[in-house]
C-alpha cells in the first residue's frame, strides 16, 4: 500500500488522477493539497471537494495550497483544455461544502506517515516548494519518494517550443524541487505524451455504473479529447499525463528511467521552464543524493490494462 499525499490543480487530467488514486487498492490517499494551475485555487478546491464527496471520502483532508507562482507572475489558466470550472462541461454543485485545513497539515501528515509516505505532484510545484522552504530537510527528508509530472527532455514543450506547462508555470518552484528533493522521479512529456487513452477505452469503462465516478468520466474525457484533437488531429485519443504519474508510482516495473541530475531554467526569457539534464554519452549514471530519475519509456499495454481495471473498480 502506497500512502500518498497528492499535490494537484484539477483540471480534467488531475481529476481523473484523483479518481484513479481513490479507486486503486494499492493507494491510500492521506491528503490532497489543492492549488492554482489549470484553474484558480478556489475552483480547484471545489473540484477536489466534489470528487471526495462522490467517493464518500470526506475523511481525506483538503489542504489549501498556493494561489500564484513564487515568482509573483500572473497565473495563466487553460479553459480551452479543462473548461471554465476545470471539469469540462460539468459544474460542481454549489451545495458541496468542505472544511479546508491550513498548510501546516502537510507536516502533520508527514510525521504521521514518516518514511512511509509518497508525495505525488501533478500540478504547478509552488505548494510543494513552499513546503520545502517551511519544513526543510527535517520534514521533507521523511518522504520515501517524490513523483513529479513535469518537464520535456529532448522533446518539444507544450506551452513553449521547449517548456512543459507545470515546469513553465512556476519554474522557480520546479527547479527548487529538483534541487532539494531526494529520490525524485520525473514523468515528463517524453513518456506522458504517449499515455494515450482512446474513446473506446472510455466507452468500456463507462458501459455500466461501476462506481460513483462512472457518470462523470465520459463527459469530462470527451471535452478533454475534443481539445486535444484541435491541437493534434492525428491523435487517436488523449494523453493522461497525471494518471500516468500515479500509474508509475504503483507499477515501478512497467516504467524505465534514466538517472541524471535535472534542473529547470529559471531565466525569464524564451528558455523559462526548460528541462535540463546531461544526456551526453560520457555523462555518468552513478547515483548520488542529487540524482533524479527521469522516465524515458513504459509498457503501454500494461498502462491501458491497469487504467481500465482500476477505473471499473466497484466502489461506493
Amino acid at each position: 500500500m502506497y500512502n500518498v499525499l497528492l499535490f494537484c490543480d484539477p483540471g480534467i487530467d488531475d481529476s481523473l488522477a484523483i479518481m484513479y488514486a481513490l479507486l486503486n487498492p494499492k493507494i491510500n490517499v492521506v491528503g490532497i493539497v489543492s492549488s492554482y494551475g489549470n484553474v484558480p485555487q478556489q475552483q480547484a478546491i471545489q473540484n477536489v471537494a466534489y470528487l471526495l464527496q462522490l467517493a464518500g471520502r470526506e475523511d481525506i483532508p483538503i489542504i489549501s495550497g498556493a494561489r500564484s507562482p513564487l515568482s509573483g507572475e500572473i497565473a495563466i489558466f487553460y479553459p480551452e483544455i479543462h473548461g471554465e470550472e476545470g471539469l469540462g462541461p460539468i459544474r460542481p454543485p454549489d451545495t458541496v461544502q468542505r472544511e479546508v485545513v491550513n498548510f501546516d497539515e502537510i507536516f502533520k501528515i508527514i510525521n504521521t506517515y514518516a518514511y512511509n509516505l509518497y508525495i505525488v505532484d501533478v500540478g504547478r510545484s509552488t505548494s510543494l516548494a513552499i513546503a520545502f522552504l517551511l519544513g526543510g530537510d527535517e520534514q521533507l527528508g521523511k518522504i520515501s519518494a517524490f513523483y513529479s509530472m513535469g518537464g520535456a527532455f529532448l522533446v518539444p514543450g507544450n506551452v513553449t517550443p521547449i517548456a512543459e506547462a507545470n515546469f513553465h508555470g512556476d519554474a522557480l518552484a520546479a527547479n527548487l524541487i529538483l534541487n532539494k528533493g531526494r529520490n525524485v522521479f520525473i514523468t515528463p512529456l517524453n513518456v506522458t505524451n504517449f499515455s494515450i487513452i482512446k474513446p473506446e477505452n472510455i466507452e468500456l469503462i463507462t458501459s455500466q455504473p461501476f462506481n460513483a465516478f462512472t457518470f462523470l468520466i465520459k463527459p469530462i474525457f470527451d471535452y478533454y479529447n475534443t481539445a486535444y484533437k484541435k491541437l493534434d488531429p492525428s491523435l487517436s485519443g488523449s494523453p493522461l499525463h497525471d494518471v500516468f504519474t500515479m500509474f508509475a508510482l504503483v507499477n515501478p516495473d512497467k516504467v524505465s528511467y534514466i538517472s541524471r541530475e535535472a534542473s529547470v531554467s529559471i531565466n525569464f526569457d524564451n528558455t523559462k521552464g526548460q528541462s535540463i539534464a546531461d544526456f551526453r554519452k560520457r555523462s555518468t549514471e552513478s547515483i548520488s543524493e542529487a540524482t533524479d530519475h527521469i522516465a524515458i519509456s513504459f509498457n503501454y499495454d500494461a498502462f491501458i490494462e491497469d487504467f481500465i481495471n482500476v477505473m471499473t473498480m466497484r466502489y461506493n
